[in-house]
C-alpha cells in the first residue's frame, strides 16, 4: 500500500470512528485517493447525487431542448489487437476474466455540468474541469451491520429478439457472471463473515439516448458487525479496486490491464462513496465521462473471457458510450 493510500485509509477509519460525514472517491490505479468532509464541498466544484442524497442546487445552466451527441470509437482493428493480447493470457491461463476498456472521443453540444443534471442514474459526481459520471453500478453498501455488493455483468441490446433470454442463457455471459459474483463474495469475505449470494442474475433495464439495453446483475451480502465504522477506510482499501471492473485473479489480471490498455484510466472505473454518519455507499465510476485536452472522452468497455469473441466485445465497448436519459429496473434485488 503506498504512503498517499495509507494516509486515505487512515483519514477514513477517523472520519468513520468521529461520525463526520464525508466524500471520498479514488481512482483505478489506486494513486489519487480523495476525501472531503461534507461540510466542506464546495458545490460551485463538486457536485454529488447519491440515490437522493445531494448537494446539487436547482438546475441553472441552460437547458437544451436537444442533445446532440455522436461518438468516434476506436477503429476495430485497433481494438482486435489489443483485444488478441488478453486472449492469449486467457488461453495460457494467465487469468479467467479480464475488463478491457477504452476511451472514445464525442461530440455534444452539453457540458460536464448539464450531465450530471440531465443524467437518470442512482450515483452522480461532477468535478469541475474534469469529469461526471453517472453510474448504475453499486459497489459496496453498508448499513445495519452488513456489507452488500451488486456486481453487473452482462449487456445485450433490449430490440433483439428474446433479447433476456439470451444474455441469460449467453455460456460467456454465465462464464463471466459467476466469475465476477465468485471474486466478489470472495473479496467480502476478507472483511465480513456469513457471505452470501442473496439474488443471482437478475435483470435491469436501462434506457438510453440510443436504445434499451439489458444489464445483468447479482447481490452479494455479509456481516461486518456493530462498529464498522471505525474502520471504514480499512474495509474498502481491503477491496480496491473493484473486482467487476478489473477481473480474476485480480493480481495477475491487473498486469494484464496495464498491458493491453491505452494509458492509464485514472479516476474512471475507481470508486466514489459517501458515509453519511451512520451508513455509506458507494458505486463503481463507470459512465464515465472526462475532459482532457480540450477533448471529451467517453470511456468504456467490458469483460473479456476465453469464449469472447473481438467483435461482440468491440460493440459491447461501442453501446455503453451513451446519455442514460432515465432507469428503470424490471426486476430488481431485495431492498437494503
Amino acid at each position: 500500500m503506498t504512503g498517499i493510500l495509507n494516509t486515505w485509509r487512515q483519514r477514513l477509519n477517523a472520519y468513520g470512528r468521529q461520525r463526520t460525514p464525508f466524500l471520498c472517491y479514488v481512482d483505478f490505479e489506486l494513486q489519487k485517493p480523495v476525501v472531503l468532509p461534507l461540510h466542506h464541498i464546495n458545490n460551485t466544484r463538486l457536485l454529488f447525487d447519491f440515490a437522493g442524497f445531494s448537494n446539487a442546487p436547482a438546475l441553472q445552466l441552460p437547458q437544451h431542448d436537444t442533445t446532440h451527441f455522436t461518438k468516434q470509437p476506436m477503429a476495430f482493428e485497433a481494438f482486435n489487437e489489443r483485444f488478441t493480447r488478453v486472449m492469449h493470457h486467457l488461453h495460457y491461463g494467465n487469468s479467467f476474466l479480464v475488463n478491457l476498456t477504452f476511451p472514445t472521443p464525442i461530440q455534444t453540444n452539453i457540458g460536464l455540468k448539464e450531465m450530471f443534471y440531465k443524467a437518470r442514474q442512482p450515483y452522480k459526481l461532477w468535478v469541475e474541469n474534469a469529469f461526471t459520471v453517472f453510474s448504475p453500478e453499486k459497489f459496496v453498501q453498508i448499513t445495519d451491520d452488513y456489507i452488500h455488493s451488486f456486481p453487473m455483468k452482462g449487456t445485450i441490446d433490449a430490440s433483439l429478439k428474446n433479447a433476456e433470454m439470451r444474455v441469460l442463457e449467453s455460456k460467456k455471459e454465465q462464464a463471466e457472471h459467476a466469475t465476477i459474483t465468485d471474486l466478489i463474495r470472495n473479496d467480502l469475505s476478507q472483511v465480513a463473515t456469513q457471505v452470501k449470494v442473496v439474488n443471482y442474475r437478475y435483470i435491469e433495464k436501462i434506457h438510453t439516448n440510443q436504445k434499451d439495453l439489458l444489464q445483468v446483475s447479482s447481490h452479494i451480502k455479509g456481516y461486518v458487525g456493530a462498529g464498522w465504522q471505525h474502520r471504514i477506510g480499512d474495509i474498502l482499501t481491503r477491496l480496491l479496486p473493484a473486482g467487476s471492473v478489473s477481473g480474476a485473479p485480480k493480481p495477475k489480471t491487473l498486469e494484464i490491464i496495464r498491458q493491453a490498455e491505452v494509458d492509464t484510466r485514472g479516476y474512471y472505473t475507481g470508486i466514489m462513496g459517501i458515509f453519511n454518519g451512520n451508513t455509506f455507499d458507494s458505486a463503481v465510476m463507470i459512465r464515465f465521462v472526462e475532459q482532457k485536452n480540450g477533448t471529451l472522452l467517453f470511456r468504456s468497455g467490458g469483460g473479456v473471457t476465453a469464449q469472447s469473441n473481438a467483435y461482440d466485445e468491440y460493440h459491447e465497448m461501442v453501446d455503453k458510450v451513451y446519455f442514460p436519459w432515465r432507469t428503470e429496473s424490471n426486476k430488481k434485488a431485495p431492498g437494503v
